[in-house]
């Protein structure tokens, strides 16, 4: 029953991409990864991997809840423009946990054809239940994408083994990050279960929230890693070796982080601390939403179960985010919210 569902979903989903994306609006096989009209660039894994600056985009909304492509758009132009190399879509910052299929794929599918020619895209595809996460990915990188974020089935946990299993069956469809982060599934993935999986002929590389020693750990035997904690990715990127930051920082001021990547500057590091800590003041995405509603870069929508940052909270934000150089930031000069347009759907 379930895989019928997604099947039903997944070829609804492929009928708006044919009618949208499509040059000439025809329906293609979405049984295929035959897309030729998606304009895609191709990129193997070295050249992934020399992806050090990628952002978790954030998903904004409209005031009817609904995705607002336009904004998330010209979001993503601020990303190019200042050198971002590439996004993750619908990933936690992005929401994907409160999107249904059909926009969670359809987002994939829109960034693919407006942006892969200037910017890594990567599908959070992930799922806790394998046989969803399969299809999701089959369908994303019939869509183009890049690569695959995959996480370690999270609530109802399995064994050691099962873990292993999931993500070898995920790996053998296509080029896929491998995310881990305990504080959210519960499970740590330790390096006797990385580093096997780490021999897959499409295995890219971790988002390790796991801390800067083990990134070193990893990076000292070839395995690629991404630092998952904004606050360490720039000791991680020039002390600790690591190939980059996937970063929820950069949304808000993605050239600062993109100089923290580029070089050593131990200054500018130490002025953005505060700030990457008030961004985690409660768990993601509450602040970083809070601060690009507050600098008028996205409408103030949240969708439920999100809320927006206290009063007192935003105080302290708004002083970080306002004393550093408006250019440097996606919007303008944060403002505290007005609780009555704050719409919460």
């Amino acid at each position: 029953m379930l895989d019928f569902g997604l099947t039903l979903i997944f070829s609804q989903v492929f009928l708006f991409i044919a009618a949208h994306y499509s040059e000439n609006a025809c329906v293609y096989d979405t049984t295929s990864a035959n897309f030729p009209n998606i304009k895609k660039v191709m990129r193997n894994l070295e050249t992934i991997k020399q992806a050090s600056l990628i952002t978790a985009i954030k998903t904004p909304y409209l005031t009817n809840g609904d995705i607002d492509l336009a904004c998330y758009d010209d979001l993503v132009e601020q990303q190019i423009a200042a050198g971002v190399d590439g996004i993750i879509v619908g990933g936690t910052t992005g929401e994907g946990q409160l999107m249904n299929w059909e926009e969670h794929l359809m987002l994939i599918a829109h960034s693919v054809s407006k942006f892969s020619d200037r910017l890594l895209i990567v599908g959070n595809t992930g799922s806790n239940n394998t046989r969803e996460a399969i299809k999701a990915t089959q369908y994303g990188f019939a869509t183009g994408m890049d690569a695959a974020l995959q996480i370690n089935p999270y609530y109802g946990r399995t064994s050691l083994a099962g873990v292993k299993e999931h993500f070898n069956r995920l790996l053998d469809i296509g080029p896929a990050f491998i995310y881990n982060v305990a504080g959210r599934t519960g499970q740590d993935l330790t390096p006797d279960i990385i580093e096997p999986l780490a021999k897959h002929e499409n295995f890219i590389g971790v988002k390790e929230c796991g801390g800067n020693e083990r990134i070193a750990h990893y990076e000292q035997q070839g395995i690629a890693c991404w630092s998952g904690n904004d606050d360490e990715a720039h000791d991680a990127r020039h002390i600790h070796n690591a190939h980059g930051v996937i970063s929820v920082t950069s949304n808000i001021i993605p050239g600062l982080f993109r100089q923290l990547m580029d070089e050593q500057n131990d200054a500018l590091n130490a002025k953005l601390q505060p700030l990457m800590g008030w961004l985690f003041c409660e768990p993601n995405p509450i602040a970083i939403n809070t601060a690009l509603m507050m600098t008028g870069a996205v409408n103030p929508v949240f969708r439920l179960p999100y809320v927006p940052l206290t009063s007192a909270q935003q105080e302290i934000g708004l002083g970080y985010i306002n004393e550093l150089d408006v250019a440097d930031i996606v919007g303008e000069k944060a403002q505290l919210l007005d609780e009555k347009d704050v719409i919460l759907r």
